[in-house]
């Protein structure tokens, strides 16, 4: 469902981004982790069509994200680490905005999917409040909720548990879970490994823009020689690639 090809980015003389090459397939749950300023938030800008790359393609259900964008794009839904939000719309009238950005959608079907997100996200009382006068886990379970009602094949998130309370992070959880189930492809990238730990079926782990090691928890273990959590695999990993 996503294929990326030797891609690269450079800012001058700074490679961001090093030759990388993934695959994901539909309904896996990927995620990509990395310490600060390893090339996480430039490869997810990539993916989405953000910024162009200096080489390299990235695919999406067979559509390439520079040539197709816009066929790409439909299948796509994109959470940022600081989504930005429209402070004088109702949280109702910023999920229709965000509906009538899909022309082919069933309006009938999505204002049931709305209501039905609303609910179970804990937003129905407020769907009618200026989003300006949200808290920021609210406004997180919003954009949330604008992620889902045009039912993408392709979720991309970074660091999705940010200003949530431990009911609405298990929520969410559930939520991606289920939608992997489904057959929708999650690339996730955070810097909390205890959950890509427990919901990630694959892992990567890219550090100066490389991918230094990819796999299941236990092909991680073994290429690591830790036997422990994902935790230890990773500062084994990455304290090395300094080192050297």
């Amino acid at each position: 469902m996503i294929r990326i090809q030797n891609l690269t980015k450079q800012f001058g003389d700074l490679v961001a981004v090093d030759n990388l090459s993934l695959e994901i397939s539909r309904g896996e749950f990927f995620a990509f982790l990395g310490p600060n300023a390893a090339g996480k938030t430039t490869t997810i800008k990539l993916l989405t069509g953000l910024l162009k790359p200096t080489r390299g393609t990235v695919s999406i259900g067979g559509y390439d994200i520079q040539k197709d964008y816009v066929q790409a794009k439909m299948m796509i839904s994109y959470i940022p680490d600081f989504p930005y939000l429209y402070d004088k719309l109702t949280g109702l009238e910023f999920l229709d905005f965000i509906v009538n950005l899909y022309p082919c959608v069933d309006r009938q079907k999505q204002r049931k999917l709305i209501n039905e997100l609303l609910n179970r996200f804990g937003l129905e009382q407020h769907q009618n409040h200026l989003i300006e006068y949200y808290s920021h886990g609210m406004r997180q379970k919003l954009v949330f909720t604008a992620a889902l009602v045009h039912e993408p094949k392709v979720m991309i998130i970074d660091e999705p548990m940010v200003g949530l309370d431990p009911y609405s992070s298990r929520l969410v959880k559930d939520i991606l879970r289920q939608k992997a189930k489904e057959g929708v492809s999650i690339f996730l990238s955070t810097h909390t490994l205890s959950v890509a730990e427990e919901l990630a079926d694959r892992i990567a782990i890219i550090d100066k823009g490389k991918v230094i090691s990819v796999g299941t928890l236990k092909q991680l273990s073994e290429s690591s020689g830790i036997r422990g959590k994902l935790e230890d695999i990773f500062l084994r990993l990455t304290r090395e690639e300094i080192a050297n």
